[in-house]
């Protein structure tokens, strides 16, 4: 089985974001919450606090799952 460094290197890129402290602001907006992480730009929402905190957990995941490591690198920078 040949190993590829390159996933090695995502791995870690993801690993080293996910164990880092990233910021939630939460907002009520209208009858639900809004949910940021700025240093990734990502967001998400909800009807509770927790329910769009949760939510945010779900889609950074998703982002880090996918994204690039080039694109990762680019959002942490910004």
């Amino acid at each position: 089985m040949q190993l590829n460094p390159c996933q090695f290197i995502e791995s870690g890129l993801r690993e080293l974001v996910m164990s880092r402290q990233l910021t939630a602001v939460i907002e009520c907006v209208g009858d639900g919450y809004v949910a940021l992480c700025p240093e990734l730009d990502i967001a998400s929402q909800g009807k509770t606090v927790a329910e769009s905190r949760e939510n945010l957990k779900k889609e950074l995941a998703l982002f880090l799952d996918t994204a690039s490591v080039d694109e990762i690198n680019i959002r942490l920078r910004e």
